[in-house]
């Protein structure tokens, strides 16, 4: 069996304002932006560096939850350079933590939701 990840899902609470800040703040560009259901929404995000494409949704369920720490980690190959970045387009973003492993940021979109990007020294 071959299986990777296509999509990972990011729960926002308005998705014109989710979608502008993803584009002009992150980078990443519209890849998918097409009715969805009876009135949803279907978001599609590519990251400037490849990888996964996000989608931005708004909750369907109160399991659903918007803000908090998440599980998507992305990568890159200059973490000073996208810390620089990200402080420069006023996202709330941590100092690097460099660790034995590799070195972190941590990054927080508009609704709260918290991100990892990193290096690693393999």
């Amino acid at each position: 069996m071959s299986i990777s990840v296509k999509l990972v899902c990011v729960y926002v609470r308005d998705q014109d304002a989710a979608l502008a800040f993803y584009r002009d703040k992150l980078g990443f560009t519209v890849a998918t932006d097409a009715p969805f259901g009876e009135s949803g929404r279907w978001l599609e995000m590519a990251a400037p560096g490849g990888g996964p494409r996000v989608v931005l949704s708004l909750p369907q369920s109160p399991a659903n939850v918007v803000g908090g720490f998440s599980n998507i980690i992305f990568t890159t190959d200059d973490i000073q350079k996208d810390y620089e970045l990200l402080q420069n387009n006023g996202v709330e973003v941590t100092a690097p933590d460099v660790q034995p492993w590799g070195t972190f940021i941590i990054f927080t979109d508009l609704d709260g939701n918290q991100f990892v990007t990193g290096t690693t020294d393999d």
